[in-house]
């Protein structure tokens, strides 16, 4: 009996403690359906805004890069058409001269080549020289002696001894109009020498010219006659490695080489 009354005691105290234990646990709070879906709504439409904005930011972009990219083959295009009209545009050819012996300040034409000495023939004295074409002497000099100046109707003129037939033979006199005086800077102790000039008409081989010749005794000197630079300015061009390029013989066939 005992035992029975303790065992009734402990389920008693048992169930009491279960039914206090469940009275103490909160209940769960009711979840309101409404409200979680207007949550979800929100959350889907930020997310589908910021979607929308980075779209929005590439096309732009992209909109952007079309817009340089079509500018660009503008150009290309634009560039390819000039050089399409340049290539058909006519080449300009540049003109000639029909006649170069028409021109008046140079009567041989167009250049042509002298060596370092040339066989040249001197129409006022009508002899041939052994020449020396010399590009450091400025101006053309004549190997002339006993030189006397006078005057004829108002001018100047020069008489003058030249030998045409050689040193060796009696010099021939010639007379002609002084064209002006020349005054060429000699040595310092000396000071400068005034020497008449006189027009004068020359051949090499084919080709004739007028220039000045002043009159200087040269019998110091190897060559009779000297052609400087005004000479061969625009007509001419020097061989120096050459000699008698033209020829050694001319109208006067005379051997006259000091």
């Amino acid at each position: 009996m005992l035992k029975r009354m303790t065992c009734i005691i402990a389920l008693s105290s048992l169930t009491a403690a279960c039914v206090t234990k469940e009275a103490v646990t909160p209940a769960p709070t009711p979840v309101d359906a409404a409200a979680l879906q207007a949550s979800l709504a929100k959350q889907k439409e930020s997310i589908l805004s910021s979607i929308n904005s980075g779209t929005a930011s590439q096309q732009a972009s992209l909109n952007e890069l079309n817009s340089q990219l079509a500018l660009l083959q503008g150009q290309v295009e634009a560039l390819k058409v000039a050089a399409t009209a340049q290539s058909k545009k006519p080449v300009a050819q540049v003109s000639q001269p029909k006649d170069l012996k028409k021109i008046d300040a140079s009567p041989l034409g167009d250049k042509f080549i002298l060596g370092a000495v040339e066989r040249v023939y001197v129409d006022e004295v009508k002899a041939s020289f052994n020449t020396r074409i010399d590009t450091g002497a400025e101006s053309s000099s004549l190997d002339s002696r006993n030189i006397v100046l006078f005057e004829r109707d108002g001018n100047s003129w020069v008489r003058f001894d030249v030998f045409v037939d050689g040193p060796n033979k009696p010099a021939k006199t010639f007379e002609a109009k002084v064209a002006r005086f020349v005054r060429i800077k000699q040595d310092a102790d000396d000071g400068s020498d005034r020497r008449p000039v006189i027009l004068a008409h020359l051949k090499i081989g084919q080709y004739e010219a007028q220039t000045e010749l002043n009159l200087v005794n040269r019998s110091h000197l190897d060559y009779p006659l000297l052609l400087g630079r005004k000479f061969m300015q625009d007509i001419a061009v020097v061989d120096v490695g050459r000699t008698f390029i033209h020829g050694k013989k001319g109208p006067n066939t005379m051997n006259y080489n000091k």
